[in-house]
């Protein structure tokens, strides 16, 4: 198994992910969805299967193969026929739930279907499915069960006579209230430990890939169903209405909405000076995605390496600073990026240092962009406050006053005393530091708290002065220990 996921991960990384996929379905039904009944332990092996490439590859895997086996299973579940072509697709979709690749929703989504039709082939079906997951949904919903079997219940007395061999539906109902009493010795057949191993074999071979996430699909029938006209959202990236289409009409509408936001987003990115297709990918996942957190993710599985990845610092700071009003988006993101790896802080510090030395040539709102945008950053403890270390403060000239000044109210300002603290505490205990200590000291009574009384009231400059002399003596507090 260990050997087979691993070629066919390898398969994922040097071809389309949706030929592949499509390629993995059929070769996969053509084996387990055969006339005669397919052998339990086979037809497990090759949803085990599915379910490591859906922890390892991604969870499109696993969605694809469930939409086709679903979709097969309805357009086929009425047909009277001889071959067990059915019974296999219900083992095949037991099994998926059984090995975490769908939630207990659509199995149950599926029994009710087969409950409210209720002909002596559904019965079939239904006692199928329970004996293979039936102790399985009692542990995850009992109630979903429950309610499940008082419907069953109600269902058979009503058509009493209308079956020709009553003992089926009296078999049904005893499995039923077998599972209801959790009582496994009257099943016939049921045999936990087969899928107990794999299960094993299973969280062996995706533990330190899946660290944790639950990536069990949790769709409905109905969302399956409607995939087509609807759309996806349990698929990242997929595009979803949001509601039911009502016809035709709204559908290509939506269709075309999507193709003209696309080639919106191309052409912002051509005027942005995007010029490499890294870049581009970056700029477009950043663009459409739902909020930060969303953006961090899509960044992430772009698997970009070294200096492939310092684009995406480059990109957020150049869309931030373009932004005509300062968007915190891209300050969360970043921050975000700087929590991932110091590699990512490093690479934010050089670039940060590049603007230091071109400040001269921001306009107001690139610089003001650039103000806020540190301000959340240091604040954030996303970058030291040993960035300013760069900065001659006996030379300054009136562009970097006002920067450093715009920088340091904000901060003082939105931060509370132990954050600062924390801040202006950790450049204090630094011998290299020293010059830095002296600057900003100096920087806050000369620039900062000067003629502040006159530009704003009376409580905003105690205010403002109470949160200052906080940063000097925790820019103070380790001086003594270092002199002495």
């Amino acid at each position: 198994m260990a050997s087979i996921s691993g070629q066919l991960e390898e398969l994922y990384m040097t071809n389309s992910r949706k030929d592949m996929n499509e390629t993995l379905t059929n070769v996969v039904l053509t084996a387990c969805i055969t006339p005669a009944i397919m052998p339990d332990r086979l037809m497990m092996e090759h949803v085990l299967l599915i379910c490591i490439l859906h922890h390892t590859v991604g969870i499109e895997v696993g969605a694809h193969i469930l939409e086709t086996v679903v979709k097969q299973f309805h357009a086929q579940y009425e047909d009277i026929t001889d071959n067990k072509e059915c019974d296999n697709l219900i083992t095949f979709i037991g099994h998926l739930y059984n090995f975490h690749v769908v939630d207990s929703r659509l199995v149950f989504d599926i029994l009710k279907m087969l409950v409210s039709t209720f002909t002596e082939r559904n019965i079939e079906l239904i006692l199928l499915l329970l004996k293979n997951v039936g102790f399985s949904l009692r542990k995850d919903d009992a109630l979903a069960l429950k309610e499940l079997i008082g419907e069953a219940q109600n269902k058979a007395n009503a058509v009493d006579k209308k079956f020709q061999d009553q003992s089926r539906v009296r078999f049904m109902l005893e499995i039923m209230l077998a599972l209801k009493n959790n009582d496994m010795r009257k099943i016939p057949g049921y045999d936990p430990e087969p899928v107990e191993k794999l299960r094993k074999l299973q969280r062996s071979m995706v533990h330190n890939i899946a660290s944790g996430s639950d990536t069990r699909l949790r769709v409905s029938l109905e969302n399956i169903l409607e995939a087509d006209k609807v759309g996806r959202w349990w698929i990242v990236g997929s595009s979803w209405s949001g509601a039911p289409m009502i016809g035709q009409s709204s559908a290509k509408t939506s269709t075309q909405a999507v193709g003209k936001v696309s080639a919106k987003i191309m052409d912002l990115a051509r005027k942005q000076r995007m010029n490499t297709d890294i870049r581009r990918n970056i700029f477009c996942v950043v663009m459409t995605s739902e909020d930060y957190l969303d953006a961090f993710e899509k960044l992430l599985k772009l698997g970009l390496k070294d200096h492939q990845e310092r684009e995406i610092v480059h990109v957020l700071i150049d869309c931030c600073l373009q932004e005509k009003t300062y968007n915190p988006f891209y300050a969360f993101l970043s921050s975000k990026f700087c929590e991932y790896h110091r590699r990512f802080q490093m690479t934010f510090q050089f670039s940060m240092w590049d603007k230091f030395r071109d400040l001269g040539s921001l306009s107001s709102t690139t610089l003001s962009n650039l103000t806020r945008f540190l301000g959340h950053l240091i604040k954030c403890k996303s970058l030291p406050l040993s960035i300013f270390k760069v900065i001659e403060f006996s030379e300054l000239d009136k562009i970097k006053v006002s920067f450093l000044r715009q920088v340091l109210y904000k901060l003082l300002t939105d931060s509370e005393a132990d954050e600062l603290a924390v801040i202006f505490g950790k450049i204090s205990d630094n011998p290299k530091l020293g010059m830095l200590r002296e600057g900003l000291k100096l920087f806050i009574s000369h620039f900062l708290l000067k003629n502040v009384r006159a530009q704003k009231t009376a409580e905003e400059a105690e205010l403002l002065a109470q949160k200052a002399d906080l940063a000097v003596k925790a820019l103070q507090a380790k001086e003594g220990k270092l002199r002495l």
